[in-house]
């Protein structure tokens, strides 16, 4: 996930030197500068582009700048929005840190969150006999409890990337099953129902509704319990009546799912591409 500002600028004209070119990586030049006592380290990459502009990505910040812009303009861009990147940076590492925490646990005896319960995953054969050859889940799958196990048809030793991808084949196939009895619920209650919908893996959106009524619903939103899936569809839904986010669309979210405020905190500041958080 990336954050973007740009600032419009004018010739300057007194333009100090260019930096020599890096030769690993032509035209990004690797910069450090101080401010309040606190040090931060930027790549700086000369272009066409007429503004200049910050992304804050995973490998940190990076500022792209007209080949005219004098490094002094550059840092005091830099400067100004000092406290932005601050907070941007000590997300990103944040973010990082539960997302290698996450990787961790994809392992026999590492955890993954399914509809708000933290469940137990194994490597091993199925203990109910009907069931080996297949991923199975001890408990009842629509009302999970916290400590359940799920079990892969995997070897205890198998490869992080094979426990992963299994267990998010099962938890796709569970959110199958789970928005569809949603949305049976919400047309019953409302009588909206989207012309058509499906999953998404985006990684930066947590659902979508365009103006021929699709709704597309990401994936990862089974790692949350009931309220947060159900904000979320009262939220696509209701863009269905108001494809906007007018003080009407608010009202009509309001009236679809009252307790909406709920599911809308907890996801304030969480990307799918964060999940699964353990």
């Amino acid at each position: 996930m990336k954050e973007q500002l740009a600032f419009d600028l004018m010739p300057s004209v007194a333009a100090a030197p260019m930096p020599a070119a890096d030769q690993s990586n032509p035209g990004t030049k690797t910069r450090e500068i101080s401010h309040l006592g606190q040090r931060i380290r930027f790549d700086v990459r000369r272009s066409k582009r007429r503004s200049i502009g910050l992304v804050i990505g995973d490998t940190g910040l990076r500022v792209s700048a007209p080949n005219w812009v004098p490094l002094r303009e550059i840092d005091a861009a830099v400067i100004e929005k000092f406290d932005w990147i601050q907070r941007k940076l000590q997300a990103v590492h944040i973010r990082q840190q539960n997302l290698s925490l996450a990787q961790s646990n994809w392992r026999s005896g590492g955890h993954l969150p399914y509809l708000g319960c933290k469940l137990a995953l194994l490597c091993s054969a199925a203990p109910e006999p009907s069931a080996r050859g297949q991923v199975w889940f001890e408990g009842d799958c629509q009302a999970p409890a916290a400590g359940q196990r799920l079990w892969l048809p995997l070897p205890e030793d198998a490869d992080s990337t094979r426990i992963r991808d299994m267990a998010q084949g099962w938890l796709q196939q569970q959110a199958k099953t789970w928005f569809a009895a949603r949305f049976a619920y919400f047309e019953a209650q409302t009588g909206l129902k989207p012309t058509q919908w499906r999953l998404s893996s985006a990684t930066t959106r947590w659902g979508a509704c365009n103006s021929d009524g699709r709704i597309t619903l990401n994936w990862r939103l089974i790692h949350f319990g009931r309220d947060v899936i159900d904000y979320v569809m009262a939220h696509e839904l209701a863009h269905l009546k108001e494809l906007n986010h007018s003080a009407a669309f608010w009202t009509t979210l309001q009236s679809i799912y009252p307790d909406y405020l709920s599911g809308h905190q907890a996801l304030k500041g969480v990307s799918p591409g964060d999940m699964p958080a353990v």
